[in-house]
């Protein structure tokens, strides 16, 4: 008896990095694809991605991401994919000359957000040219999850 595909895999794909909302404040947030290799897609379908310590970064006029890990999938036979290589983003031309302007003369830095399946089936990411938070800045936000986290817990 086979197994159905889609039990397996999921469209509904769309994981946070939650730790860049607390470190950073985002300016302007872009979506881009991304070049994939062998089984990456199927990882990513099963949710098996890590965005946590990921930051991108200009080579060659080109914008790639670096630190995002995607593990690899299990039912591979012999192509198996390296997890933590740097993925390519595509972007078009007049995105990468405003992040690279950006990164290049404001020392700001480009970090993952979200990472997702659009409805064509194709894996992208959400990406944001951020400001890094110091540490004052984070405790305001910890306040303000604090206090909104309390006024929902009056409310019902």
């Amino acid at each position: 008896m086979k197994k159905n595909k889609a039990a397996i895999f999921s469209n509904n794909i769309n994981i946070r990095n939650k730790q860049a909302s607390f470190n950073f404040e985002f300016l302007d947030k872009y979506v881009a694809g991304m070049v994939l290799d062998g089984t990456e897609i199927k990882s990513i379908r099963m949710g098996k991605v890590n965005l946590t310590d990921g930051h991108c970064f200009f080579s060659g006029g080109e914008l790639y991401l670096h630190g995002a890990h995607i593990s690899p999938y299990e039912k591979a036979s012999f192509r198996k994919h390296d997890p933590d290589r740097d993925k390519k983003l595509l972007l078009q031309k007049k995105e990468l000359k405003k992040l690279e302007k950006g990164v290049n003369e404001k020392g700001l830095t480009i970090v993952p957000v979200r990472l997702f399946i659009n409805n064509r089936g194709l894996a992208k990411i959400e990406v944001a040219l951020a400001k890094g938070k110091k540490i004052h800045d984070k405790r305001d936000s910890i306040k303000e999850k604090d206090l909104k986290r309390e006024l929902d817990r009056a409310r019902s």
